[in-house]
């Protein structure tokens, strides 16, 4: 989906609500300045696990946000906490991950996983008052919720293999099937939220 389709399904889904004070930015929240600062909180859910200069980045959130504002967002518990992700079982199929540029992180659902790191990137961005609360939920939803050929794509599967690979993680989700419709996932996720000072 485009940025410009994306926010065009927001703003249909705020007008179908009623809601009329909000607006929609596309921006990369990481380096880019967004208009109307300062903000009393910024939230995020399962997405900034993907800032390749989480320092650099939450820095740019927090110079945002104003004197006492807050930070709220999801993020999963380690991967062994997670085993609904697949990605081990169709390994096999994928390209090596590349190596980060020097001065970048790796970046993936797992990359803010450790606590304590975490609350060291939050601190070293001048957050304070760092909190953390983990959650474990079980979920049912279709199996394609989570693995479908177009995942496999997105991770870098070669269309000559994408059978194969669509195979082996249809296996090992075959796990957490309740019937021909529907799987039980176990969730295992994390809160954090932190103050500007």
């Amino acid at each position: 989906m485009s940025e410009d389709e994306a926010r065009r399904l927001a703003e249909e889904r705020a007008a179908a609500a009623g809601s009329r004070n909000v607006r929609f930015v596309a921006a990369d929240a990481q380096t880019e300045a967004i208009a109307g600062e300062p903000f009393d909180a910024a939230m995020s859910q399962f997405g900034v696990m993907f800032f390749d200069e989480p320092v650099t980045a939450f820095r740019n959130i927090h110079s945002h946000l104003r004197p006492g504002g807050r930070i709220a967002f999801a993020c999963w518990q380690p991967i062994e906490a997670n085993p609904w992700f697949f990605a081990g079982a169709v390994a096999e199929f994928l390209p090596p991950p590349p190596q980060p540029e020097p001065g970048k992180s790796p970046t993936g659902p797992f990359a803010l996983a450790d606590p304590e790191q975490t609350t060291e990137i939050l601190e070293s961005a001048g957050f304070t008052n760092v909190r953390h609360t983990a959650h474990d939920v079980e979920t049912e939803a279709p199996e394609d919720s989570v693995v479908d050929e177009a995942q496999l794509i997105f991770m870098g599967v070669p269309e000559d293999r994408l059978s194969a690979a669509m195979a082996a993680a249809e296996k090992y989700m075959s796990r957490f099937k309740i019937d021909s419709n529907r799987s039980r996932f176990p969730l295992a996720f994390q809160i954090f939220a932190a103050s500007t000072r």
